[in-house]
């Protein structure tokens, strides 16, 4: 199936989770990014039940803290 994983199109296998997509996407510090899919963010305690779907859009979002 495609998914569109941040802006590129890719074939991954059919029912694959959240947490597996992360995973073969060599994310740093998973546990630190939060994960939208189709404009959604997914909870992080769904990440490994979550299965997407065909043409599903996800995106993986670092929230850095920072100032003066």
């Amino acid at each position: 199936m495609k998914l569109v994983v941040a802006g590129t199109t890719k074939d991954v296998k059919d029912g694959i989770t959240i947490s597996e997509l992360l995973e073969s996407e060599n994310v740093e510090m998973p546990e630190y990014v939060s994960v939208s899919v189709n404009e959604e963010f997914a909870e992080r305690a769904s990440f490994e039940s979550t299965a997407l779907k065909d043409g599903d859009v996800v995106e993986f979002l670092y929230f850095m803290g920072g100032g003066c």
